[in-house]
């Protein structure tokens, strides 16, 4: 019987790893530009706010969430299901963005409806506001 001498051979070959990474790399590149997550446009304050300008935000919808939920919109009360409606409505007479003012015991949801609702209205400008519960009483 014979035997053949063969040398054994060391070297990693990264030719199938090279081709593997290469495929993800065009992968990537032609996804990532259908990708379009676009977040929340928020600057968040530091410190003591002023309070705001009344006579600045006169031009603006003021949205009210209670702690119950309900919605107000410049004093008036809304329903849920009404809320784009009536956002798109205050908008022609009050074209500069809304302000969200919400209950510190308000519910999320109630703050994300919303917001949905304000964004689908076409609304660029958007504060959201917290109301101070008044001090208590000792």
């Amino acid at each position: 019987m014979k035997t053949a001498n063969r040398e054994l051979f060391g070297d990693i070959n990264i030719t199938p790893l090279t081709d593997i990474f290469l495929v993800l790399l065009i992968i990537m590149m032609v996804v990532a530009p259908l990708l379009d997550f676009r977040g929340l446009d928020m600057v968040v304050a530091t410190g003591k706010v002023a309070p705001p300008d009344k006579k600045a935000e006169s031009k603006r919808v003021w949205l009210s969430i209670a702690a119950d939920g309900a919605y107000l919109i410049d004093g008036k009360s809304v329903q849920a299901d009404r809320l784009l409606e009536t956002i798109r409505d205050s908008l022609s007479a009050k074209p500069d963005g809304v302000i969200i003012e919400t209950d510190p015991e308000a519910n999320h949801a109630a703050l994300m409806r919303a917001m949905d609702a304000v964004r689908s209205a076409g609304v660029v400008k958007v504060s959201i506001v917290e109301t101070t519960p008044p001090p208590a009483k000792k």
